[in-house]
């Protein structure tokens, strides 16, 4: 059984083991599972990164990222520079359709708009702009919308199961209609858990994902 001061040290050793984040800047905190991550960096990039690294580590359960955000001289940009930036980088991604994403921002918070076909093109255009100089947050109101029905999704989502190395397919059920699918049961950390999300969203056809699995390591 693993205490909350052991879990708080294994999250602050990953990350200082992770290169991209400034691991004096975050403090953690444990309860029952539950981490929250404190303190400042310089890019939403890195307050991602700390968030990634943390949810990886084995026993935690949640993770709470109250880290802010706080541009220095050297990292800040109006909110005309970043959608500018984002425009420009969004344009340049070959995974992400042509036009396809409207970008607003409004005081360094970016909101991702349009529609595209797949989950991949969402998540790369979250990506994308993630990276960017001036980026405080990030809202992705992007619409998955297939362009035709597949059938049998339930079954491609739990095939897709079995070959992960990463999920383990007999704890984790799926339910599917009309594109939308449903996941419960239980998985042994968040990562596995966004793993089997990530899976599911592979599917065609898919334009919905609820992910109600609990983590119980």
């Amino acid at each position: 059984m693993t205490t909350d001061r052991e879990l708080q040290e294994r999250v602050l050793n990953a990350l200082e083991f992770e290169p991209g984040v400034d691991a004096a800047k975050i403090g953690v905190t444990a309860h029952d599972g539950v981490i929250t991550l404190r303190g400042s960096v310089k890019t939403f990039y890195e307050k991602w990164t700390a968030e990634r690294a943390a949810g990886h580590v084995y026993g935690v359960r949640a993770l709470a990222n109250d880290v802010e955000v706080l541009p220095n001289h050297d990292t800040r940009r109006s909110d005309t520079e970043i959608a500018e930036a984002a425009a420009n980088a969004l344009g340049w991604d070959t995974a992400v359709p042509a036009k396809a994403v409207l970008v607003t921002v409004r005081d360094g918070w970016v909101t991702l708009t349009g529609t595209v076909e797949w989950q991949y093109q969402r998540g790369a255009a979250e990506y994308t702009v993630r990276r960017l100089y001036g980026v405080k947050g990030l809202t992705n109101s992007i619409v998955v919308k297939p362009r035709v029905r597949v059938a049998d999704v339930k079954a491609r989502i739990e095939d897709a199961f079995k070959r992960s190395a990463e999920v383990d397919s007999q704890r984790v059920r799926v339910e599917a209609r009309d594109g939308q699918v449903v996941l419960t049961g239980t998985v042994r950390s968040l990562s596995e858990r966004r793993e089997a999300e990530r899976a599911a969203w592979s599917a065609p056809g898919v334009i919905l994902v609820d992910d109600r699995l609990a983590v119980t390591p």
